[in-house]
C-alpha cells in the first residue's frame, strides 16, 4: 500500500537520548497534496519530540476534521490518537487531560475547524488554561470542499476562483493573546528553524500554548492576490527574533554578533533562548505584544515568533484542584467514599 512508510532506515542514523531515531516518531506517508504546508509542521513535530527526547507513548494527539486535522496520522505512530469531530477537539482534549494528566497532549487544528464551527470551543478551552499545545495550520480557506474563504482569510484577499474576500479575518493570535493564553507564537511552516523550536517550547509550557502556522494551501489558495500563498508570506513575514530552545541541563554555546539575548526559563527547568534582532515590544507584556500584533497588521506584515509568554501559569488541573493521580489509576477506596464521608459532605449544606 503507498501510503505505508518503506521499513528501511540507514542503520547510522542518530540517536536521542532515548535510544530512539528519528523513525520512531514517524507516522504513516502523508496522502496530502504534494508541496502542502501542512507535512512542513508534520515534519516539525517529529523533530521537536525527537529532539525533547519524549517518549511516543506518553503523546495524546487529538483534532478534528479538516486537511490539518488529518496530520496526526503522518506524525507519532506509536502515539496515542483521536480525531473528534468537526471543531469539537477542545472538549475531547478536556476530558482526556482530566482523566490523565501525566500524558502530552497536543491539539492539531485548522482555520475552519478552530475559527469558524469550533471557535466556541476555541474560546473555552483557553480561559480554562488547558495544558495542551494547540497547533492551528492555518491557509485561510476549505482545503476539503474546494478552497472557499475561510474566516482566517484576509479581508481583499482573492481565492483560485477569482473570488475577493469582503470580510475581516479572524486574527487566531491576538484572539489568544485577549482570552489570556500563557504561551502565544505565530510561524510559517516553511520556516523549521523558527517552528521547530517554538514547537518545543510549547511542549514545554504549563498551560495553554497556541501556534498559528501559516500553512499555504498549494491546490485552492497559493495564487497571486492570496495572502496565505507561499511568495506573499515570504515577502511580508516579519520575524520577532531568531529563536532556539535550550534545556538548561546542557551547555549554551552562542555567538551572536548584533544585539542582545533573552533567557526565559520555562516550568520544566528548559529555557528559551531569544535573539532580538529589531524587537519594540516585551512578549511577557500582553498589552505590548497585542499592540505590536496590531501594528503589524496595519502594515499588511504577518509578525511570527514568540509573541506572548506567561512564566507563572496554573493550568485547569490546579484551577480545579483534582487528584495527582490519573483516574484509571485510582482505587475503589478512594472512588467510592464511605457512609461517613458522604453524611460529613450532606451535613455542610445543612
Amino acid at each position: 500500500m503507498t501510503y505505508i512508510l518503506p521499513k528501511f532506515r540507514h542503520p547510522a542514523l542518530p540517536k536521542n537520548k532515548l535510544g530512539y531515531t528519528i523513525k520512531e516518531y514517524e507516522g504513516a506517508l502523508s496522502t496530502l497534496c504534494a508541496g502542502c504546508g501542512h507535512d512542513s509542521i508534520s515534519a516539525a513535530i517529529v523533530h521537536a519530540c525527537f529532539d525533547l527526547n519524549i517518549e511516543p507513548h506518553r503523546v495524546a494527539k487529538l483534532s478534528g476534521i479538516g486537511c490539518s486535522s488529518k496530520t496526526p496520522t503522518y506524525f507519532l505512530g506509536n502515539s496515542h490518537g483521536f480525531n473528534s469531530v468537526h471543531g469539537r477537539m477542545p472538549s475531547v482534549a478536556t476530558g482526556a487531560n482530566l482523566a490523565n494528566r501525566d500524558l502530552i497532549y497536543l491539539g492539531v487544528s485548522g482555520d475552519g475547524d478552530t475559527a469558524s464551527i469550533g471557535m466556541g470551543q476555541f474560546v473555552h478551552v483557553i480561559r480554562r488554561n488547558l495544558n495542551i499545545t494547540y497547533i492551528v495550520m492555518n491557509n485561510g480557506c476549505y482545503g476539503l470542499t474546494k478552497g472557499q474563504d475561510s474566516a482566517t482569510a484576509d479581508e481583499g484577499s482573492k481565492n483560485k476562483a477569482g473570488s475577493v474576500n469582503h470580510f475581516h479575518a479572524i486574527d487566531l493570535a491576538g484572539l489568544a493573546l485577549e482570552l489570556g493564553a500563557g504561551f502565544v507564537a505565530q510561524s510559517f511552516s516553511g520556516d523549521k528553524t523558527q517552528l521547530i523550536p517554538l514547537i518545543k517550547a510549547a511542549i514545554q509550557h504549563r498551560g495553554f500554548a497556541f501556534i498559528n502556522v501559516v500553512s499555504p494551501c498549494v491546490t485552492f489558495n497559493n495564487n497571486v492576490g492570496s495572502t496565505k500563498s507561499y511568495d506573499y508570506v515570504r515577502q511580508h513575514v516579519e520575524a520577532t527574533s531568531t529563536i532556539d530552545f535550550v534545556p538548561i541541563h546542557e551547555e549554551i554555546v552562542a555567538s551572536y554578533e548584533q544585539g542582545s539575548n533573552l533567557n526565559i526559563k520555562m516550568h520544566h527547568g528548559e529555557d528559551i533562548l531569544l535573539h532580538k534582532l529589531a524587537q519594540d515590544w516585551d512578549p511577557q507584556n500582553r498589552l505590548s505584544a497585542a499592540n505590536a500584533l496590531l501594528k503589524a497588521r496595519a502594515k499588511g506584515e504577518i509578525l511570527t515568533g514568540l509573541i506572548y509568554i506567561e512564566q507563572d501559569s496554573n493550568d485547569l488541573h490546579d484551577i480545579l484542584n483534582t487528584s495527582n493521580e490519573p483516574l484509571n489509576g485510582l482505587s475503589k477506596q478512594v472512588l467510592c467514599p464511605p457512609n461517613e464521608a458522604l453524611e460529613a459532605i450532606n451535613a455542610a449544606f445543612r
